[in-house]
């Protein structure tokens, strides 16, 4: 079996690509700060519901979110506080790679 079908490899990969869309970075950041449904974060947003709702199917089917019932809501929360601590590891990246354009602009 050749790396790219390695089923951990595609897991990987799913996850990272639920990951590359600005709309689902911000919700994760948002719901790392306390759990959230979908009409608060319509608000934050300011996206219509069909569009966050489907940002948040696609993070929890890579399963980066958890869902939990309050009666007719339901709340997103961060299914492992990994999740963050990975995009939190990747600032020193893009600070690194804003002085290289810097210095290259000196």
């Amino acid at each position: 079996m050749g790396t790219i079908d390695n089923p951990r490899v595609q897991e990987l990969s799913q996850i990272l690509k639920a990951l590359g869309h600005p709309t689902r970075l911000f919700i994760i950041e948002e719901i790392a700060k306390q759990p959230a449904c979908v009409c608060e974060l319509k608000e934050r947003i300011g996206a219509d519901t069909s569009t966050v709702s489907k940002h948040l199917s696609i993070l929890r089917n890579a399963g980066l979110v958890d869902i939990q019932k309050a009666g007719t809501m339901v709340y997103y929360s961060l299914s492992c506080s990994c999740v963050e601590d990975c995009i939190q590891a990747l600032y020193p990246l893009i600070k690194l790679k804003q002085k290289r354009y810097s210095d290259m602009l000196q």
